[in-house]
């Protein structure tokens, strides 16, 4: 039996295909520019070539047929029949306050996660569209709902509340979602087990940097506070998103410019961050245009560290002990530089990096430690694994065996599990640069 998740957006369909039996991936895959003249299709299948062709695909329901005939193909599939998939996890951005955890897919879950689509216009009607799509297409299978804000749902009042006349609360659900749930669970789950601790017992921040970017804190194995807020715009400064700043910029450039509410938002969403600052949104293109003497990109750069690094000394405060600081996702997973600037002066909190370390871990298939070997607050680097969480709960949902995390036991949480795809990957990744093996973080808890 496999299990298929999958990621919509606007004008993309992400997928994954999971052997349960094996624990190991089979597949993984994307269709971008949906709806539009003609859509692209990138399919990986483990042992095959990989495949890129061009199709028609004017909506998520066409994607969706597409990715079910790339799996089940003779010659690049990884299944020969759609009769194989046990269950499908599609991937939300926002739950409100209707979702604390995953859901199986009826009606009526449809209808009230089209409620929410105002807290998240720019996401919710793609991952709404691709549920209703592949429902469609797989009628028989069951479907389950993995939100990014469920993770989230623990924090206290005092966190998730805004300083804002009250009843755009209770009328408008005005308060802190944050985001990235999946990629925080699974990342606070694998530190706990990496320091030897029990969940309950672990503190820790996690710093999911991607192109969007947040940072969780996590006291006693739950959140009790992240940067993004109502929207994934608060926070960091991201790759083209301004995260915080005050609110009364908004209304002084509209009346300056004459923008519009709608104009406004795409400002802030789409040309701010490191692309407002020196015209460049990829971080690797930031770090080398900085190298080059570059005084805007260098300024993008410090900008970044400097948000992270008070986020992370904010909630050191607010968790008391910090059992260790954790860089996930693109950036966090591959940037020497982001990093470093990060947790640079934070001696005095215990968090203390070594520079060689941080230096060699470039490698996106193990976990690894780059702090010093006497630092009171470890420093990990680990790749995050948002789709198995959803492959997880799509399983567990199907089985009957699902629970809140705190009551939920995740395959990833034991000392003997193993990514297979990451596995062979880091016997490459050795071959080339062996140091690697001298920092790899290895489990403490059995």
């Amino acid at each position: 039996m496999v299990i298929l998740s999958l990621n919509c957006g606007s004008s993309s369909a992400k997928y994954q295909v999971y052997d349960w039996d094996n624990k190991d991936v089979l597949a993984v895959g994307v269709v971008e520019r949906i709806g539009l003249e003609y859509s692209t299709i990138e399919h990986k299948a483990t042992g095959k070539e990989e495949f890129t062709d061009k199709f028609s695909c004017p909506t998520h329901t066409e994607a969706v047929e597409l990715i079910i005939k790339m799996i089940t193909d003779p010659k690049y599939g990884v299944i020969k029949d759609v009769s194989e998939i046990g269950a499908v996890g599609h991937r939300v951005l926002h739950g409100g306050e209707l979702f604390k955890k995953s859901a199986l897919v009826t009606d009526e879950v449809v209808e009230q996660l089209k409620t929410v689509i105002p807290l998240g216009p720019l996401h919710m009607p793609a991952n709404i569209g691709g549920i209703v799509a592949a429902r469609k297409v797989m009628p028989n299978v069951p479907h389950a709902i993995v939100v990014d804000t469920a993770w989230h749902q623990t924090m206290p009042a005092e966190a998730y509340m805004y300083a804002v006349p009250y009843e755009w609360y209770e009328k408008y659900n005005v308060r802190r979602y944050g985001f990235h749930g999946t990629s925080h669970l699974y990342c606070a789950k694998r530190a706990a087990l990496l320091l030897g601790k029990e969940n309950k017992d672990t503190n820790v921040i996690i710093c999911h940097i991607g192109n969007g970017a947040s940072v969780c804190a996590v006291k006693n194995g739950v959140c009790i506070d992240t940067s993004m807020g109502l929207t994934p715009l608060e926070g960091l400064v991201m790759g083209t998103r301004s995260g915080d700043m005050d609110p009364a910029i908004m209304p002084y450039i509209m009346q300056h410019t004459g923008l519009s509410a709608k104009e406004m938002d795409t400002a802030l969403n789409k040309k701010s961050g490191l692309l407002g600052i020196c015209g460049m949104s990829d971080r690797r293109d930031v770090a080398n245009a900085a190298a080059q003497g570059n005084q805007k990109a260098q300024l993008a750069v410090d900008m970044e560290c400097h948000r992270i690094k008070k986020y992370i000394g904010a909630y050191a405060a607010l968790l008391g002990r910090v059992d260790a600081v954790v860089f996930t996702a693109g950036v966090g997973e591959m940037s020497t530089l982001i990093r470093k600037g990060s947790v640079s002066g934070l001696e005095s909190f215990g968090i203390c990096l070594d520079e060689h370390k941080n230096d060699i871990c470039l490698c996106r298939n193990a976990e690894f430690e780059i702090s010093k070997d006497d630092s009171p607050v470890k420093i990990f680097v680990i790749p995050t694994d948002e789709e198995l969480v959803m492959t997880e709960d799509a399983f567990a949902l199907m089985n009957g065996t699902y629970d809140v995390h705190t009551n939920f036991h995740y395959s990833f949480e034991d000392a003997s599990y193993v990514n297979k795809a990451r596995a062979r990957g880091l016997v490459k990744n050795l071959e080339k640069k062996p140091e690697l093996a001298d920092i790899i973080a290895k489990p403490k808890r059995k």
